[in-house]
């Protein structure tokens, strides 16, 4: 394969991509994903072209460009082993030093390098918060929602006959507001890391962009639950006391502890008067993992510390239903777009023969139950 033939497949790839893109429900557009495909077939017949070029020039014993760089390589190669063999014959004696591996000029370069261009990714743990909160889709930038406030109701009154009723408190009700942000970010990309490259580039950066957005919606999450006062649980008895007291009746069936991975090891090493411990695999599901509580077991959801990070020695507890708590107003999933010839700031993709992936979402985070969880922490000894 030669270099024409890498560019056409990096450009067939390239239009792929942005195909499959506009195809996506959030941004359909089958006009643009059309006009793309009918370039990737013009491509695709240039390449078909050039490939049968390319291998009539090999049945022709006719030098390429990649036979040409080979054959360079090899002359290096040999003219490097010629010198060694001099060398060795002259007892490896060296007018400025001695043959070092770690010195290029004294022997190298003749030592090869394993480097790979794969785009290879450590191991991380991510989670979204969007799994435990309530999520609804709007269609407009503000709205409200109305709620029947909560009220001690105290029941009727004894009435005597021929007695005067008692008249009795009407409900109330009140409004939760949302208002929509928008929240984007863009990407710079030389156009020949685009055509050089024998990985795919457009589609990590993409991969980069969705996860943005998933930090995005997490900190969001974060920063409204931290809006609630904090509750110094100090131990297990405080976590009894948020679910059973604070919380209460309305919230315990469906309650959850939420904490991080140091959340996580200090439930872990709790252990009953029989030295049992009280982290045990949830009943009928033991792939997730539950906290004995008494006669309960409450489930426990473990977030990064990455994404939910401890404060100091304050390791973070949310204790109680997130669903009813919080509640994240999507209006826009996020919607990338790609430009080679847009201008934002300084950059001009056109004059600097750049691409730029842009990011875009819009969305906002509410409380709406403060009475639904406990926002708490429990001190680290460590």
């Amino acid at each position: 394969m030669n270099k024409k033939m890498r560019e056409l497949l990096n450009a067939i790839n390239e239009k792929t991509i942005q195909a499959k893109f506009f195809m996506g429900e959030e941004n359909k557009d089958l006009d643009k994903a059309s006009a793309l495909l009918d370039e990737v077939d013009a491509l695709k017949k240039e390449y078909d072209a050039e490939e049968r070029l390319f291998n009539l020039s090999k049945n022709d014993n006719t030098p390429n460009e990649e036979e040409m760089k080979t054959a360079k390589t090899e002359k290096i190669e040999k003219s490097a082993i010629e010198k060694f063999a001099e060398d060795a014959r002259n007892g490896f004696i060296v007018k400025a030093g001695k043959l070092a591996e770690g010195v290029p000029a004294d022997g190298g370069y003749i030592v090869p390098e394993d480097i790979q261009t794969k785009i290879n990714e450590y191991k991380t743990a991510k989670a979204s918060l969007l799994d435990i909160v309530t999520v609804e889709k709007v269609t407009t930038n503000k709205g409200q929602r109305t709620f029947k406030k909560r009220a001690q109701q105290t029941g009727f009154t004894k009435v005597g006959e021929g007695g005067k009723i008692t008249a009795k408190s009407t409900p109330q009700f009140e409004r939760l507001s949302y208002e929509i942000e928008k929240y984007a970010g863009y990407l710079p990309v030389t156009n020949e890391l685009l055509a050089d490259s024998d990985q795919n580039v457009a589609n990590t950066i993409i991969e980069w962009l969705g996860d943005e957005s998933r930090v995005t919606a997490n900190k969001l999450i974060l920063e409204e639950v931290k809006k609630k006062e904090e509750t110094d649980l100090k131990n297990l008895d405080g976590i009894k006391k948020a679910l059973n007291v604070t919380l209460g009746q309305a919230f315990k069936p469906t309650a959850r502890i939420i904490t991080n991975d140091d959340g996580l090891q200090y439930l872990d090493t709790l252990k009953d008067s029989t030295n049992r411990y009280l982290l045990a695999p949830m009943p009928g599901d033991t792939m997730k993992m539950g906290l004995q509580v008494g006669a309960n077991t409450i489930p426990v959801e473990v977030i990064p510390n990455a994404d939910m990070p401890t404060d100091k020695k304050k390791i973070p507890f949310l204790v109680g239903d997130l669903e009813e708590g919080i509640v994240y107003w999507d209006r826009q999933l996020i919607s990338i777009n790609i430009s080679t010839t847009a201008v934002i700031g300084d950059l001009n993709a056109f004059e600097e023969d750049l691409t730029l992936y842009r990011a875009i979402e819009r969305e906002d985070v509410t409380l709406r139950d403060k009475d639904a969880f406990v926002r708490g922490f429990i001190t680290s000894a460590e």
